[in-house]
């Protein structure tokens, strides 16, 4: 048994290179091998969002704190609320972030394939957006 204690894991900025705005990744688990599923709590600030991107194993999201968007290549952008439990399938091209006023926080729950839990690609325009 192993317990990761509140404040135990450092927060850390979202990468420029993978979102745009002010996001915070707070780790919550990444169990050694041949585990592979990890977990983090992400907040991000009003405008804030992840670039396009991709799982390989798939990604679920649950939202915990205020309003967000998701989007799913070539679907609408969906509104999501705390409690809310968004669901993408493995390669589904999409991004997540906050509304355009209002921060939002979820939880993101992903595996790894061959070591790698996520492929990153463009981002996000303002147009695409649309706040």
């Amino acid at each position: 048994m192993e317990i990761k204690r509140s404040g135990a894991q450092p927060s850390g900025k979202g990468p420029a290179d993978w979102f745009t705005g002010i996001v915070r990744v707070d780790p919550l688990f990444s169990p050694p091998e041949p585990a592979r599923v990890s977990g983090a709590l992400v907040t991000f600030e009003p405008g804030a969002r992840t670039a396009w991107h991709t799982h390989p194993l798939g990604q679920t999201l649950i939202v915990t704190v205020g309003c967000g968007q998701v989007q799913r290549e070539g679907g609408p952008i969906e509104l999501v609320h705390p409690g809310d439990v968004v669901w993408f399938p493995p390669g589904e091209k999409h991004w997540h972030g906050a509304g355009a006023t209002t921060a939002m926080s979820h939880m993101a729950i992903q595996e790894k394939l061959d070591g790698k839990n996520v492929d990153w690609m463009e981002k996000v325009t303002d147009e695409q957006y649309g706040g």
